[in-house]
């Protein structure tokens, strides 16, 4: 018996990527699962997982269609369980130096309308059935919600959001909904750019070759989608994370506990007994 057995969930943006690998890993464990997907192909392929998967074809950042992706799900298999949020745009690792002027307003309409507002939106619409049946919600972070270089600074801006979002959730909907987050490190998946900036045909992960990726976490993993999925399965059973809220896990290959960069010349001064203060001194301070 897998550990959703008989729950239902909803996963927004779950056509491919991160939340595609939930869909399939939750259906493994026993649940019946609604998703809203935007795009029409992925919402065909979708229906080649079988009955127990109901695809919707919505815009995650209206209110109506997130309603009309909950009223599905209920309609479809009686109840809702679970929401988990995994829709997501990336800003190609811009600056705000880098930043086109003429373009920043539109790219952060965009990215905070579907990284943040997204979330919020599917959360308000899945509340009533969450708080009938003491269910949760899953958010998708990032370790760019932890350390700077994850992303570029809209992309960065709205991860910790939703690191701050997991928090202020949990807060006001205990002790009847649990809210937790998952934050993935760099992933093979198909995580796009922004329309505002004429990316949003492209991957992040598009030419990046595995041997680049094990290279940015200690684990040294080119992790995929499913390597993440089965801590979404922990987050999601009531029996198993029952006292779990306002948590993220940090599903990064080790990316959070990096530590800092060894200094130049550190190690050989502390070797040879010397008081390797001065090497650390802040510019314009007394070393005494």
């Amino acid at each position: 018996m897998g550990w959703l057995e008989g729950d239902v969930a909803l996963v927004t943006g779950g056509g491919s990527g991160i939340g595609r690998g939930v869909v399939e890993v939750f259906l493994e464990e026993g649940a019946r699962v609604a998703v809203l997907e935007k795009d029409r192909k992925k919402v065909e392929d979708l229906k080649r997982l079988g009955e127990r998967v109901v695809p919707v074809v919505g815009d995650v950042t209206s209110l109506e269609d997130n309603e009309r992706a909950v009223e599905r799900a209920v309609s479809r298999f009686g109840r809702l369980d679970t929401l988990v949020c995994c829709a997501g745009v990336f800003d190609g690792f811009v600056s705000l130096l880098e930043f086109p002027k003429e373009r920043l307003g539109d790219s952060f309409e965009e990215i905070f309308g579907v990284n943040v507002k997204g979330y919020i939106l599917a959360t308000k619409a899945a509340l009533p059935q969450l708080l009938r049946n003491r269910g949760s919600v899953i958010y998708t972070t990032s370790h760019a919600a932890y350390a700077a270089g994850g992303g570029g600074v809209l992309y960065t801006a709205t991860k910790f959001a939703i690191r701050g979002l997991v928090k202020q959730m949990a807060y006001e909907l205990a002790p009847k909904v649990r809210v937790n987050g998952v934050a993935p490190g760099g992933t093979r998946t198909d995580l796009r750019g922004l329309r505002s900036m004429g990316s949003e045909g492209s991957s992040v992960f598009e030419g990046v070759k595995d041997d680049d990726m094990k290279k940015n976490n200690p684990l040294q993993v080119a992790l995929l989608p499913r390597d993440h999925a089965w801590a979404y399965v922990y987050l999601a059973s009531k029996d198993r994370s029952r006292g779990v809220t306002g948590v993220t896990i940090q599903s990064d290959g080790g990316t959070g506990s990096k530590g800092l960069l060894k200094l130049s010349g550190l190690s050989q001064t502390a070797k040879a007994g010397a008081e390797p203060r001065s090497s650390l001194r802040r510019p314009g301070r007394p070393s005494g």
